[in-house]
């Protein structure tokens, strides 16, 4: 099967060109029916290239003036993305030069310039940044917003939760994904009216969507594997993101200071080895990588910033998957076949019962 075409935004990330064109290489030894719109410094990326000759035959390259810096404000940026190398990966996708746009630069302007260049599929208010976390269980956790919205009402969440819910049956192959509210408490009684009202309208929907939904999850079961979706404003998403992360670093730096405090902490290390390099896999971003603007006309893909070539690799093969298993037209099917009028009906039918 060959794919739409992935443009690369070759100038993002902190170490830009280099890990860019790399983990596109990677990527196309992985699957070589994988091809590429690279866009940036055209003169870089071909020095580039000379490393990876798998990737040259496989590739277009877009020459690009300008490069959208990590401060760079989204209004800023906004001005300047017909020149600058995010700005032209996505409007590829919007010309239809590109099937899907992926980017390890500055996450505020990529949201922006998806937004306007993109717009919102019908039916859907705000886009959201959906992402892939590891969990204990057979499948990852598809967690959203991480930072897209960070003010929501109901009606926004449960639109993450029908754009998330189809994104999961894409990465896990699950029919009816486990769809959860994130809140401080799972009783009923507990939460915001937003978090109530948004409970009370997917409990309505049970039946219509491909989907499970049992009401609220605390922050700290996320990992535990018993959830395949967990919906949240950005704000709130973006904070319980970047706790599990720090948590994760503290693990990793406890265990690795704890092996190299004695002789005999050695040894153990040596011995134990297998399972602490399971453990550093599991927890390694680079394994996770790829968080998905979710609800837009198009595939737009976020990259780590500080990602390495097998984490880029891994971004991309998310970017095919999601192109292969047509997200955006599952996810039309999923609000068509819900209706907001057929939605306010049960809810009203739900409450008086």
């Amino acid at each position: 099967m060959t794919l739409p075409r992935i443009a690369v935004d070759a100038m993002g990330g902190d170490e830009g060109v280099r890990a860019m064109v790399a983990g596109a290489a990677l990527a196309r030894r992985r699957h070589d029916r994988f091809k590429f719109l690279l866009v940036g410094d055209e003169a870089r990326i071909k020095r580039a290239l000379d490393n990876h000759p798998n990737l040259r035959g496989a590739s277009e390259v877009l020459h690009s003036p300008d490069v959208i810096s990590g401060e760079e404000k989204p209004s800023q940026a906004l001005r300047r993305a017909r020149t600058t190398s995010m700005g032209m990966a996505i409007e590829a996708v919007k010309k239809g030069d590109a099937g899907a746009a992926v980017s390890a630069g500055n996450t505020g302007a990529l949201m922006a310039i998806a937004k306007v260049a993109l717009r919102t599929m019908p039916g859907i208010d705000r886009p959201a940044l959906a992402a892939l976390l590891p969990t204990l269980g057979a499948n990852d956790l598809v967690m959203l917003d991480l930072g897209a919205n960070t003010d929501c009402d109901a009606r926004n969440l449960v639109q993450f939760a029908i754009m998330g819910a189809a994104y999961s049956r894409i990465v896990t192959g699950l029919a009816e994904p486990r769809v959860r509210l994130l809140n401080i408490g799972t009783e009923e009684i507990k939460g915001t009216d937003v978090l109530k009202e948004a409970a009370n309208q997917l409990k309505a929907a049970t039946g219509e969507l491909a989907l499970s939904f049992d009401g609220f999850t605390e922050a700290d079961k996320l990992s535990r594997g018993d959830i395949d979706v967990v919906v949240t404003d950005g704000f709130s998403g973006n904070i319980a993101l970047k706790a599990l992360e720090g948590t994760a670093r503290f693990v990793a730096d406890l265990l690795r200071r704890s092996f190299a405090s004695s002789l005999r902490s050695k040894v153990g290390f040596l011995i134990s080895r297998p399972a602490t390099e399971l453990l550093r896999h599991h927890l390694d971003p680079n394994n996770h990588n790829g968080a998905v603007f979710l609800g837009l006309n198009g595939v737009v893909v976020k990259s780590h910033g500080s990602a390495t070539a097998l984490g880029i690799a891994n971004a991309v093969a998310v970017t095919a998957r999601l192109l292969e298993e047509n997200l955006t037209e599952r996810i039309t099917a999923d609000l068509a076949r819900l209706g907001e009028d057929n939605l306010k009906k049960r809810v009203r039918a739900a409450e008086k019962a």
